[in-house]
């Protein structure tokens, strides 16, 4: 029994696994339960998430990465080995080959810690690969002709903007401020000011995908949440409409504008003509599944927007692509 090749996203918020010859087996969570005082893993991935802010004192609901690279090295071998061992891709006599999609601006250290997790979890031979680049090709881009396509790939701790010609990144910005972590974060904290009222982070993410919107008046919708009053220090249920998520993530979402007009700027102008023609593609699952997110920036940017099939699993379906051509990857990467 053969090994199989396998990719990952390895996301900030959650993990997918693409199989050669199978497809995307497993779309998990980033997350770890670990008991303080063993320092044993009691749960990974889905199971792992429903404990967050829900735990007692011993338990702790860890994510081992932070805008797109591992914080926890530890962590993250523990979540990747139980990943791999419960697809089953191992062979008997011979490990699987990895490839694994990281951000653009990450450093050599980060680099090396992301492929020795990944050894240690079980790879033989780990590839890193850039996330926007594989995110183009996952969303059906051509990148291998001499022509301008552009990506805007929001994920959970990272935004990752690219223009891409003949196979590779032209011109790059990756930021961390995306659609997972930080969007909840503004979301809790513009509660927490305006109403006084403290939820978890579940909460804001229900906030987030039943409401939120990022282009003025593009929804008018509102929600009836419940938190911890911080005067009375009792439970309380107000209700949040869409207008006020649009003014709580406006400054967060200013800057992902600002990366993208950045790019276009430094961008050759042959190809800026091509990104005019074939507009920009919008992919992650953290901020692209954003209400609004593709009118705005067509406005901002003066090219037209679109939103990728299945944006969350571009990067997933792009590592499967890759895969098929391993070979020529094991000439052109190191």
């Amino acid at each position: 029994m053969f090994s199989r090749d396998i990719g990952i996203d390895l996301g900030t918020a959650n993990v997918l696994i693409h199989v050669k010859g199978k497809g995307i087996v497993l779309d998990e969570p980033s997350v770890v339960a670990m008991d303080r005082n063993t320092g044993k893993v009691l749960e990974v991935g889905e199971e792992a998430r429903k404990m967050v802010g829900r735990t007692p004192g011993n338990i702790e609901a860890i994510r081992p990465l932070k805008d797109g690279v591992i914080a926890d090295f530890d962590v993250t071998e523990a979540m990747l080995k139980y990943f791999i061992n419960k697809i089953n891709v191992k062979g008997f006599l011979s490990k699987p080959r990895m490839l694994i999609c990281c951000p653009t601006n990450i450093t050599k250290v980060e680099q090396k810690a992301i492929k020795e997790a990944a050894e240690k979890s079980g790879g033989k031979k780990v590839y890193l690969e850039e996330e926007p680049k594989v995110a183009a090709i996952g969303a059906g881009m051509d990148i291998f002709q001499p022509s301008g396509n552009m990506v805007v790939d929001i994920g959970g701790g990272t935004t990752d903007i690219a223009v891409l010609s003949m196979g590779d990144i032209v011109t790059a910005q990756s930021i961390k401020m995306a659609g997972g972590d930080k969007f909840d974060a503004e979301i809790l904290q513009y509660v927490k000011r305006k109403y006084k009222l403290l939820i978890g982070e579940r909460t804001s993410e229900d906030i987030k995908i039943n409401v939120a919107t990022v282009f003025k008046g593009a929804r008018n919708e509102s929600i009836d949440i419940r938190g911890r009053d911080m005067v009375s220090g009792l439970p309380r249920t107000i209700t949040i409409h869409s207008a006020e998520i649009e003014e709580a993530l406006r400054e967060s979402i200013s800057l992902i504008v600002l990366s993208a007009k950045s790019v276009l700027e430094k961008t050759p102008p042959e190809l800026s003509a091509d990104i005019i023609d074939r507009g920009v593609i919008l992919t992650g699952g953290g901020g692209a599944l954003l209400n609004g997110l593709d009118q705005l920036l067509a406005e901002e940017l003066k090219v037209p927007v679109l939103l990728a099939d299945e944006p969350m699993s571009c990067v997933a379906k792009g590592t499967g692509i890759m895969l098929d051509n391993i070979d020529k990857l094991e000439r052109s990467i190191v």
